[in-house]
């Protein structure tokens, strides 16, 4: 099903039509699409558990992810210092 695209000030003002429709809606500001609208008649159950679920897989990404930041920082400082010391280097052979 295409979006429809309209622009944030005619999304504000129409909004309780968009929110009667069923049709999805593309936000745009200065033509580039900054979010969308998805209306959910009467799924709201299908809704929550939805939500739960994708919460539930953030939080496990954000735990899994925690460890693998770190790793990341530890890699990235030594990146600096060995770019570092060979520019020093680098410098030092320069006449």
């Amino acid at each position: 099903m295409e979006a429809t695209k309209v622009g944030i000030r005619e999304f504000r003002s129409g909004l309780a039509e968009y929110i009667a429709s069923e049709t999805p809606v593309a936000i745009t500001r200065h033509g580039q699409t900054v979010g969308f609208f998805i209306p959910t008649k009467g799924q709201a159950g299908a809704v929550r558990a939805a939500l739960k679920k994708a919460a539930a897989d953030l939080d496990h990404l954000r735990v899994a992810g925690s460890e693998g930041a770190e790793t990341i920082a530890v890699d990235v400082k030594a990146g600096r210092k060995t770019r570092k010391l060979t520019a020093d280097a680098g410098r030092r052979q320069a006449p």
